[in-house]
């Protein structure tokens, strides 16, 4: 865990949230890395500034398109606005950001433009999404057309769960639930379509909404990574069947391979991951990065 002369107001599977003061809050992504909502003994390297800074790229393209909580993401810029932080640089460089504080919605706004993960699951199981029913006769990783906004509870631990629209409306209201949505699909849309241009596919994706102390709605947390979306390569897309994904693919792939063995109950703890999962984890990380960024991460000041 970081630790920073700032309080701090919680600590989750991979981001610590501290408070600077009434208007702001300091977001600092680690190493750590989850599976099968275990959190590994192992650190992934360059993980958490990847998150980081994916998002504060994807928010620069975005800031036209919807508010964001994005204030700075540069270890200099954050110092400069919070100056008793100066003796820490090395831990905010690459992933530290600052942000507005916002009253977050209790809401994950997920859009699906592709039947996988959960989705998959429940339709092979009922036919259903959020017990709603889906065409029949589709396929894993079948593309939606348009894609499908479903939101889903946000979980403390395990996973989230699948609601439908109207579930939403009755908990955020329905002026709140439309906006949520029409700005989901949007940055979907938008995103999509930068990301196919870079060969790309946005498989699905979530968002989280918060309103600052302005009465604005402002779109948070991580934007368009592999921790919060579901990437895969346009030239390896082949419907039916599942799709290899820009993630922690070879760690899921060995735990499976644990788990089938019998030397891993999928419960903590986790079994101790080889150098050459990390690694691969590590590197899947870093070349979803180059691949929407256009750039390299910069790991000589990480």
């Amino acid at each position: 865990m970081t630790t920073l002369p700032l309080s701090l107001l919680r600590s989750g599977k991979v981001r610590e949230v501290y408070e600077v003061d009434a208007e702001r809050l300091l977001l600092v992504a680690s190493d750590r890395v989850s599976a099968f909502d275990v959190v590994m003994n192992e650190r992934v390297p360059y993980k958490g500034a990847v998150l980081t800074q994916m998002t504060a790229w994807w928010l620069r393209q975005l800031s036209a398109l919807v508010p964001h909580h994005m204030l700075a993401a540069d270890a200099d810029s954050i110092i400069a606005s919070v100056p008793h932080l100066k003796d820490h640089k090395s831990a905010l460089t690459g992933r530290a950001m600052l942000c507005r504080r916002t009253e977050v919605f209790p809401i994950e706004c997920v859009v699906r433009g592709y039947l996988s993960g959960s989705a998959w699951k429940e339709y092979r199981q009922s036919g259903t999404l959020a017990g709603e029913p889906l065409q029949a006769g589709l396929v894993e990783s079948a593309r939606f057309d348009p894609p499908r906004f479903s939101p889903a509870t946000k979980a403390e631990s395990g996973h989230d769960q699948n609601i439908t629209v109207d579930v939403m409306r009755a908990q955020l209201g329905q002026d709140v639930t439309g906006v949520l949505e029409s700005l989901s699909r949007q940055i979907y849309g938008r995103g999509r379509d930068l990301a196919a241009e870079r060969g790309i596919i946005i498989a699905d994706t979530k968002f989280e909404f918060g309103r600052d102390g302005d009465g604005t709605i402002r779109l948070i947390d991580e934007v368009l990574t592999p921790d919060s979306s579901r990437f895969w390569a346009a030239d390896h897309y082949q419907p039916g069947g599942t799709q290899a994904s820009f993630d922690k693919q070879p760690l899921r792939d060995y735990l499976d391979g644990e788990r089938t063995a019998g030397r891993w109950n999928g419960e903590a703890p986790p079994p101790a991951l080889p150098d050459s999962v990390i690694s691969a984890t590590s590197l899947r990380y870093l070349d979803a990065f180059r691949r929407i960024t256009g750039q390299s991460l910069d790991l000589t000041t990480l």
